[in-house]
């Protein structure tokens, strides 16, 4: 029979539809979630608490390492557990839960006066908070582990179908992404003040953000837990228990797997290497560091992310069936190379909305790639069933996914150094925010006191205490501009026009004071000068010219090179549908023999 005939599923080998969705929400976990902490992360220790780039993608290293490393155990636990329950749930449930008590916990980083009494230098300070944020980082790792990999493992055991499989996994990455479609919109809503607060910033907001998605996802944790059923355990619970070291032995000796294996590999790092780029490129250079404003497109941009990946979840299944899953693979990296190439006219400050061009295409090409490589996993486990006469699901997918996020951990390390050869200054950024902050405050004392009128003198006082530390943070930023400056003498100009507009705004404030001090200016006019000077600092979060240019050569430039290199390996993949049939029949008959 042709590899490209029409498939009829065998109908014990169809999984109902209460079943499918099941366990397509799972995707909350390893599609939304993972993804959350391990982008939005770096990107807000970066511009709103101010830690150094370079240690927050080395932390990421670190906690991408224990990761990788706790796959394969958990996936080994996974294989050998027998319990009343099967032996995937249980994980499922302990995993589910410990996702959403740490996800909280992971914007939660101290910070504030309190904290900072404690320290007698910043730098001490920035130490304690990158220390946090990697212990958080570590413990909410270790728990989507402990969820993903016995789930994912379970997603390859409902169905022995070739493509039945690519349906299963299809419908893990249609309602994960319909779920995340909401989560791109987190930047835009935690930078409103009803989520931040007045002067508060990103995190803060992501901290209250944090604390509804763990309430959803705990009753969600309990449904799958009881929902899902295991139709694989009543054979598996006869196999007889092996070690650590003989299923990672029996796994890496696996050719096939590896070539697929490296087929991933690759790609996932260009991609890795620079996955928090484009939202540095919209904040930054499409919107001149206004991230309010880059958060509405970021989130119009996350969300025709997601539909598209809901979209493509169809024509992956048709072209599967149609083409075979080496084929269509093919066409899932040459989406995502030809979203790249789309990058070079879509970074456009004048058209920002350009890039949702690129977004669909990448989007696309990423559903059917991740997608199809899970489902491959599962043929192969076939292959080495035949083989070895066992099924190790667990151990096949968890070091599937320990050499990808080997790889994404030494991507995150490259990022990290990426980003500081692009020479990006998040000192300035974060001093900016303590401006916009200090002007906040000013702007809601006012117009709260046009609404409750107060005493000229607590008036006086309490404007006048917000509009020094205004002046004191703008003779901050004025320094460390001073200290950029000598360091970088190739930005004299860019560095020098943005001294000009800080020494605007510290006069601006001064006169401010003096009018409040005089009681020259009524409420409404303080929260109108507030104001003018909030659209001021607008422009004090510019990027050099320079640097804006290196982060847009390295987000486009790396993915696309190393798309190429998968495609090579992609051609010599061996794995075909013509030959899984072939294995398929070969352990049908074994089957039949050993019931008789």
């Amino acid at each position: 029979m042709s590899s490209h005939e029409p498939h009829a599923t065998a109908p014990q080998e169809r999984v109902p539809w209460n079943q499918l969705i099941a366990y397509g929400m799972g995707g909350v976990v390893a599609i939304a979630l993972f993804n959350i902490a391990g982008q939005l992360m770096g990107l807000l220790g970066n511009i709103s608490l101010g830690l150094s780039a370079f240690w927050l993608g080395t932390i990421m290293v670190v906690a991408r390492l224990w990761d990788a490393i706790s796959d394969p155990i958990v996936g080994h636990l996974s294989d050998n557990t027998r319990t009343q329950w099967g032996r995937r749930r249980p994980y499922i449930l302990l995993g589910g839960i410990a996702v959403a008590l740490s996800f909280v916990a992971l914007w939660s980083v101290p910070r504030g006066d309190s904290y900072r009494e404690f320290f007698d230098t910043d730098a001490a300070y920035q130490w304690f908070q990158l220390a946090y944020i990697l212990g958080a980082l570590l413990i909410f790792f270790t728990a989507t582990t402990v969820f993903e990999i016995p789930h994912g493992a379970l997603g390859m055991e409902m169905s022995g179908d070739y493509h039945e499989r690519t349906r299963l996994f299809s419908a893990k990455s249609f309602l994960g992404n319909l779920f995340a479609m909401g989560t791109p919109w987190l930047i835009a809503l935690a930078g409103r003040e009803y989520f931040r607060g007045p002067g508060g910033d990103l995190v803060d907001g992501m901290r209250y953000l944090a604390t509804i998605v763990a309430a959803l996802l705990i009753p969600l944790t309990l449904w799958w837990f009881v929902a899902l059923r295991e139709p694989g355990f009543a054979v598996a619970k006869e196999q007889m228990k092996t070690t650590l070291w003989h299923d990672l032995r029996t796994t890496v000796s696996n050719t096939t797997f590896l070539h697929l294996v490296a087929i991933i590999f690759t790609l996932a790092m260009g991609f890795n290497f620079v996955q928090i780029f484009s939202h540095y490129i919209t904040i930054f250079y499409l919107y001149g560091g206004d991230a309010v404003a880059a958060g509405w497109l970021l989130g119009i941009n996350g969300t025709v992310w997601a539909v598209t990946g809901l979209v493509a979840v169809f024509p992956l299944n048709w072209l599967s069936k149609r083409l075979g899953k080496n084929n269509t693979l093919l066409i899932a990296i040459l989406l995502m190379g030809a979203a790249q190439l789309s990058k070079i006219f879509a970074y456009n400050p004048d058209l920002p909305y350009l890039v949702l061009i690129p977004t669909v295409l990448l989007s696309a090409g990423m559903l059917m790639f991740f997608t199809l490589g899970s489902s491959m996993v599962g043929d192969i486990c076939d292959d080495d069933e035949l083989k070895t006469g066992t099924r190790s699901e667990g151990s096949f997918f968890a070091v599937y996914w320990w050499f990808i996020k080997m790889g994404s951990a030494i991507a995150n390390f490259g990022m990290g150094a990426l980003l500081v050869l692009t020479a990006f200054d998040e000192r300035q950024n974060v001093s900016v925010d303590a401006l916009r902050g200090n002007l906040a405050v000013l702007k809601a004392e006012a117009e709260k006191w046009q609404k409750q009128p107060i005493e000229p003198e607590a008036r006086i006082a309490e404007f006048n205490d917000q509009i020094e530390r205004l002046i004191d943070n703008a003779e901050q930023l004025r320094r460390h501009l001073e200290q950029r400056l000598e360091a970088h003498p190739a930005q004299t100009e860019h560095i020098g026009r943005q001294i000009e507009r800080v020494d605007a705004v510290r006069s601006e404030a001064v006169a401010l004071r003096a009018r409040s001090a005089g009681l020259v200016a009524a409420p409404a006019d303080l929260a109108r000068e507030a104001d003018a000077l909030l659209e001021q600092t607008d422009l004090l979060k510019e990027q050099t010219p320079t640097t804006l240019f290196r982060l847009r050569l390295f987000e486009i430039g790396l993915p696309l090179a190393l798309s190429c290199v998968s495609i090579l390996l992609t051609l010599r993949y061996p794995l075909t549908e013509a030959r899984w049939r072939e294995i398929k029949e070969a352990l049908n008959r074994r089957h039949a023999e050993r019931a008789n």
